[in-house]
């Protein structure tokens, strides 16, 4: 009984903070995005329909914090109501308390990894193809780049091919401005081919006004052979809706999409590195929620007579705050391929798990 008394406890106040903390990112989200909607005359309904879309990212980007503040939000209101007084009277420890809230807390993470591996990644390509279908300018998009798998090479000769564009259309299935580079397994060019656009069907991939540049086994640039031709099926196996995807500055991946990539059989922007650690930061996204209601549960020793003058509430949403940058910090430097994938999202768990022991130890020997 008392197990599911915390947990919906937990878990409605859980639900209300992120309910609270969408409604506020959408509503930011909005000011930035109302001015093209309107202008592309979408209305109401395009407003919702890109809120909707929306959603499950700031979804995932909200759980975290509304963990925090939940969890702070339920224990501050159990301890100044004397409910916590009353729970150690009937022989409940703090640790016997934070137990009890684990499964629920566990549970809201699985949710959020969940969301994040599969939904998130269908709703923003979605959000990203109402984008494109409705953009009446999309000479103005970006370009990227991104790796060609060696599977998927349109040469079998080739090690790998580096691909830029300039920009997409059509929702990712036509193609401006695209510059091929092959490569041997060196890393030295092998030939360029540009194509002024290439357009998907059900047979694939065509380039259009092709100019092919054949460097000399040698490098000497006096030898490369240049060649135009019309139109030239491009190989790969890559559909549509993956350049779309391309074309996104940085796309949400599932987890089969990421272990593909690292893999080399997906077209991809993103580095390694990148790939590795957000693999493993969704793996570990449950005991990411546990150590903020970790750093939420000093508040189970507020004072009685100071009730919600205490600082203690600010102090443990502070440290929260805290493990959200260090975290951010250690992922950015594993990003940028400064720390190894393991290093760059286990340590930030380890540390604050070790911090929030030590002060809830300290405050029991008290």
């Amino acid at each position: 009984m008392l197990l599911r008394y915390l947990s919906l406890l937990l878990t409605t106040r859980v639900a209300m903070c992120c309910a609270i903390l969408i409604a506020l990112m959408e509503l930011l989200g909005l000011l930035e995005q109302m001015t093209p909607i309107l202008r592309r005359h979408l209305g109401v309904t395009g407003v919702l329909t890109y809120m909707t879309l929306h959603l499950p990212l700031m979804l995932q980007t909200a759980l975290p914090l509304s963990v925090l503040v939940g969890a702070l939000l339920m224990l501050t209101q159990m301890t100044v109501s004397n409910e916590t007084a009353i729970l150690r009277a009937s022989g409940l420890s703090t640790l016997g308390l934070v137990v009890r809230l684990a499964p629920a807390t566990l549970a809201l993470g699985l949710f959020g990894v969940v969301v994040e591996d599969q939904l998130t990644p269908r709703s923003e390509l979605a959000l990203a193809a109402w984008w494109s279908h409705s953009d009446p300018h999309p000479e103005d998009g970006r370009s990227f780049w991104f790796a060609v798998p060696e599977d998927v090479s349109r040469s079998g000769g080739v090690a790998s091919e580096l691909a830029h564009v300039g920009y997409v259309k059509d929702v990712g299935k036509s193609a401006f401005g695209v510059d091929l580079y092959d490569r041997d397994a060196e890393g030295r060019l092998l030939g360029v081919t540009h194509a002024a656009r290439a357009t998907y069907d059900e047979g694939g991939w065509t380039l259009w006004e092709v100019k092919r540049s054949v460097v000399a086994p040698d490098g000497d640039a006096a030898r490369v052979q240049v060649s135009t031709e019309p139109q030239v099926r491009w190989g790969n196996t890559f559909r549509a809706s993956d350049m779309l995807r391309l074309s996104m500055d940085t796309a949400p991946l599932s987890s089969f999409d990421i272990w593909r990539a690292l893999d080399g059989r997906v077209a991809t922007s993103l580095a390694p590195g990148y790939l590795r650690a957000a693999l493993i930061e969704r793996l570990l996204r449950p005991l990411a929620l546990l150590v903020m209601l970790l750093l939420a549960t000093p508040v189970v020793y507020i004072p009685p007579r100071t009730g919600m003058r205490s600082w203690l509430p600010v102090w443990c949403l502070g440290g929260g705050l805290l493990f959200i940058i260090v975290q951010g910090m250690f992922r950015a430097m594993g990003n940028a391929g400064l720390l190894p994938a393991p290093v760059a999202t286990v340590p930030g768990l380890l540390i604050f798990t070790m911090a929030a022991g030590a002060v809830l130890l300290r405050n029991e020997e008290q």
